[in-house]
């Protein structure tokens, strides 16, 4: 695979350039020259080709500093791209801004109010659809705990994909049998590059750990947190099963019983 050096534009008092590692089409190399050693799970989702990415994994698993990755080598390899990060609340978006501030950092390289040198910036968002409208042009959308957003968020960011043909991301632990992340996993068209990786398949997570953990939560709670498990967690007034029993679909218009 051919190996790109790319040299970042920095500002006088930043030290000079830093090099660094990037193959083309592939964050592997460049994820291992900011320190980040990424697994074989990681690796794969690192390589994905698609523009619609989800990503059901378990808990503790790594899929922020994935995002963060994915961010820091757009706002680089495409100047002037303005990359959204959305979550249920600001406080989360900010944590994942806050990761690709500290990639950035490692590369000694400066952003001042989210905004490059190269005109990209990052922006990260309070988890109100009313308080999001406004961004256009967006070249990537990052839904971090995206089973955690409420649907009317979800629709309201899709449209700032539109002029740009912008990628999105999602990623989360499962949430229950409802919302746009739960429908997307399951019903999704072939445009989704899906990818699950439960907690038994992540080294970094002790297998002691893990039992202990099943036997504590139990085995609804255990399977959702880390087996990338959709299950009804019991706050439904209605299973997802008794209210899809309840349709009658007739030429692709549902009816209810």
């Amino acid at each position: 695979m051919d190996k790109v050096w790319l040299t970042f534009d920095l500002d006088k008092d930043a030290g000079g350039g830093v090099d660094a590692p990037l193959a083309r089409e592939d964050l592997v190399l460049f994820a291992r020259s900011v320190g980040f050693d990424p697994d074989a799970r990681q690796e794969e989702v690192l390589r994905a080709k698609g523009r619609r990415v989800i990503l059901n994994c378990s808990r503790q698993w790594g899929k922020s500093t994935l995002a963060a990755m994915v961010a820091v080598e757009r706002l680089y390899r495409r100047p002037g791209s303005l990359v959204l990060v959305a979550a249920e609340t600001e406080k989360q978006s900010g944590e994942l801004v806050r990761r690709v501030e500290g990639i950035l950092g490692r590369l000694r390289v400066k952003v001042r109010g989210g905004r490059l040198a190269n005109g990209s910036r990052i922006v990260g968002l309070p988890g109100e659809k009313g308080a999001v409208r406004g961004y256009s042009a967006v070249s990537l959308l990052l839904i971090d705990e995206a089973a955690q957003v409420p649907d009317s968020l979800y629709r309201t960011l899709r449209p700032m994909l539109a002029v740009s043909d912008g990628d999105l991301w999602l990623m989360s632990t499962p949430f229950g049998k409802r919302g746009f992340f739960y429908e997307i996993w399951e019903r999704g068209g072939a445009e989704w590059e899906r990818f699950s990786v439960p907690g038994t398949e992540c080294a970094r997570i002790p297998r002691e750990f893990l039992e202990e953990e099943g036997r504590e939560l139990g085995p609804v709670w255990f399977g959702q947190e880390y087996l990338c498990e959709f299950v009804d967690c019991g706050d439904e007034v209605f299973s997802r099963e008794l209210v899809e029993r309840a349709v009658v679909r007739i030429d692709g218009l549902e009816f209810s019983r």
